[in-house]
């Protein structure tokens, strides 16, 4: 459980600081995603299974951190924010 946790919170951590290099809506869709991935994450955990409305938070925020970086990502590189690899 603790190690799960881990592995959120870096994964989390790895992924805002990775995002500073990125383009304008990396940044503002990783933190857009996690925070309404950790809002909906803790609502959703607390209602189902266990009740553990912390874990369900942080594996929210990394889930819709992740896409909301995903999703920003394709507008940078769509407006020439951000460049491909090898170019």
């Amino acid at each position: 459980m603790k190690k799960n946790i881990l592995l959120i919170v870096t994964s989390v951590l790895s992924l805002l600081f990775a995002s500073c290099a990125a383009g304008p809506n990396t940044q503002s869709g990783a933190l857009t995603g996690a925070a309404i991935g950790g809002l909906a994450g803790a609502i959703i955990g607390n209602n189902v299974g266990d009740g553990d409305a912390g874990r369900g938070a942080l594996i929210g925020a990394a889930v819709g951190g992740a896409a909301g970086a995903a999703a920003g990502n394709a507008k940078d590189r769509q407006q020439g924010h951000v460049q491909g690899r090898g170019h």
